[in-house]
């Protein structure tokens, strides 16, 4: 299997990556798969009893935004499947790349500024998409804010 793999949070500015995907999608001929991962690491530290009810919740949104996705990708006559996962983010798109032995991986960057608190700073993600094409030989492909 080969494929094109686009992570998405949902959002304004997840519009220009999915449109790269679709666009990719449609250049190549690839299967596009649309990845939206959710990770709750953020409750670690917390003793809310909610965990569960909140993680489902968090899915659900997921399957929302992958739905919107796929129905973009259809407007443009591509195919697109949606797939939730849960973990780690990096985990999650390493393995699925891996899974389907992807040709791309279509990623944004994050529009907030690094002063402002993103733990997805754009060396950590640099780092990460070099990660990625060696532990999976997938070709990483990172939009820039003002693409």
């Amino acid at each position: 299997m080969s494929g094109i793999v686009c992570a998405i949070r949902g959002g304004p500015h997840s519009q220009l990556t999915i449109d790269r995907a679709i666009s990719l999608a449609r250049e190549t001929g690839l299967p596009l798969y649309f990845l939206y991962i959710v990770n709750l690491d953020f409750l670690a530290h917390t003793t809310s009893t909610r965990t569960h009810t909140i993680n489902l919740e968090m899915e659900q949104m997921g399957v929302f935004i992958l739905l919107a996705a796929q129905s973009r990708a259809a407007d443009q006559e591509v195919v697109a499947e949606g797939l939730v996962r849960h973990g780690s983010v990096g985990q999650e798109i390493i393995g699925l790349c891996n899974e389907l032995s992807a040709d791309y991986l279509v990623l944004g960057r994050p529009q907030m500024a690094e002063d402002e608190g993103n733990v997805f700073t754009h060396a950590r993600l640099n780092t990460f998409a070099e990660l990625v094409k060696e532990r999976t030989g997938t070709e990483v492909i990172m939009l820039e804010r003002d693409e």
